[in-house]
């Protein structure tokens, strides 16, 4: 099901913040935790995932942090939920077999067409996208356009 959740709220603003704020040094974990407001027990967890899926690259060290492992336009927003999903393992009330006729028949369908449709936005709309939505409201000063 989709949930909009902190811990995906979190990892989007995380992406958005590491893709807005790129430059030649990775960006610090604490650097988005306090630009974001993130708890870092969110944080930290919710950026390995994102490493270990492969949408950021981590390096170690007093220099260390993240960068995209991918161009901006190549990461979709619904890439994100479905890591997030996974994590929170929660699973969709619409995909169980049990129900009346009218849950099973015609509320579950209907539910998973707008999950589905959702889906299809998410996945269209990428972290460039929504960089370039946050410069042109004039969200602090991206590194790099």
């Amino acid at each position: 099901m989709l949930r909009l959740s902190k811990k995906l709220l979190f990892a989007i603003e995380a992406v958005v913040d590491v893709a807005y704020n790129a430059g030649p040094v990775p960006v610090r974990s604490t650097d988005i935790s306090r630009r974001q407001g993130i708890p870092r027990r969110y944080l930290e967890q919710v950026l390995q995932q994102l490493v270990h899926h492969g949408v950021l690259s981590g390096q170690r060290g007093p220099r260390g942090g993240y960068t995209l492992a991918r161009e901006s336009t190549k990461i979709s927003v619904g890439e994100i939920v479905r890591i997030v999903r996974g994590l929170e393992g929660a699973v969709d009330p619409a995909s169980e077999l049990e129900g009346s006729d009218i849950g099973l028949k015609v509320v579950r369908p209907v539910w998973t067409e707008i999950q589905s449709e959702m889906m299809e936005r998410l996945d269209a709309l990428t972290i460039a996208e929504l960089c370039r939505r946050a410069n042109a409201l004039g969200i602090g000063t991206p590194r790099t356009p």
